[in-house]
């Protein structure tokens, strides 16, 4: 949820003019990708649970 908020900041602050850009012409696609985003950073940052040292 975090990232997705992150995108529509990202779209609202910085955003494109022309429309032309494919990530940040749409406030749904730049939720979308900073959503995906998020996702992703949560899944390195975050511990798997599983122990190396066996």
């Amino acid at each position: 949820m975090l990232g997705m908020a992150g995108g529509l900041l990202y779209w609202q602050q910085i955003g494109c003019v022309s429309g032309s850009c494919p990530i940040t012409s749409s406030p749904w696609i730049s939720s979308g990708y900073g959503g995906m985003m998020g996702y992703l950073l949560a899944g390195i940052v975050q511990p798997s649970g599983k122990s190396e040292d066996t």
